[in-house]
């Protein structure tokens, strides 16, 4: 059954930014299967080559919104790499959902200077950290592990939780936050060079088994460290036919509704609890509407 988890962000990467974000990936626009060449300037490989068979895959099993999400599976096969620009100053967030199964272990490492691969992506880089477990060897399980600095954090099985990680790229440091609680008591320094170049997600061994969604990287830090969630408010009836009506504990103050292009379609300011919005004007499709309550604001996806 798939699981609800936090909200959907927006749609295509790079297609639609809302508040200083650089990059939001839900995995919903995308075909299944292997990534291969569908969005090669953020989803490559450690070869640098995205359609060589070991990107990352689209499935819709899990999903921590909408219907799709991004699959690692076992055995070494896949060396996914999310570029992330090869920032060279500055400081920022990297958020997303992960999702690992019961007994299963996960890996990622942080990434220094991306090289130029096919198609114009970028490959393998450095490592600006060491090894980042989930679950290492299988003796862990629930046990995230920076092998950086040995410390550790937890995280559910069997469910969604949220992972960051904010860069200082003038320090050269990262701090990660795994479910909610800092993993590291310090920020962490970068090992190899000074440069943020992306994360390498990597089928460890044969009990991986990990899904990734709704990945959002911003300038700076996440406003209350993102923890603007779906239980803050609901959208209903989705799909929708003519009034679509948010349900929210408090006051919203904005409701901005934009196609699968990211062009505005409809603006309202309510400033209301629990307010309605009129769409009976707008085509059948897809849209995404940015919720905006208390300077936060989320986005989720409504088809019509």
């Amino acid at each position: 059954m798939k699981k609800i988890y936090l909200l959907a962000l927006a749609a295509f990467a790079l297609s639609f930014t809302v508040n200083a974000q650089i990059l939001e990936d839900d995995f919903e626009f995308y075909a299944l299967g292997d990534m291969g060449l569908q969005n090669p300037a953020v989803w490559s490989t450690w070869s640098g080559v995205p359609d060589d068979g070991s990107n990352i895959t689209v499935v819709d099993d899990e999903a921590a919104s909408g219907v799709q999400s991004g699959y690692v599976g076992p055995d070494s096969v896949q060396d996914v790499m999310l570029l992330l620009g090869n920032e060279t100053a500055g400081d920022y967030t990297l958020a997303f959902n992960m999702y690992v199964s019961g007994g299963s272990t996960g890996y990622f490492n942080i990434q220094g200077e991306t090289e130029a691969g096919g198609a114009g992506a970028g490959g393998a880089g450095v490592f600006n950290s060491s090894n980042l477990y989930f679950n290492q060897a299988a003796g862990a399980p629930g046990q995230f592990l920076d092998e950086t600095t040995g410390e550790t954090g937890t995280y559910p099985e069997d469910a969604w939780f949220p992972v960051s990680i904010y860069f200082d790229v003038d320090a050269l440091t990262y701090v990660i936050t795994m479910d909610g609680t800092v993993v590291n008591a310090v920020a962490v320094p970068f090992q190899a060079d000074a440069t943020l170049g992306g994360i390498d997600f990597f089928s460890i061994d044969a009990n991986n088994n990990y899904w990734i969604d709704d990945v959002l990287f911003v300038n700076g830090t996440l406003v209350a460290n993102d923890d603007f969630s779906a239980d803050k408010f609901s959208v209903y009836p989705n799909p929708v036919q003519d009034v679509l009506n948010v349900r929210s504990t408090t006051s919203v103050d904005a409701i901005a509704i934009y196609d699968v292009l990211g062009k505005l379609v409809l603006e309202t300011t309510p400033d209301a609890i629990s307010p309605s919005v009129d769409m009976s004007a707008l085509t059948s499709g897809a849209y995404l509407v940015k919720v905006t309550i208390g300077g936060a604001s989320k986005t989720v996806k409504v088809i019509k």
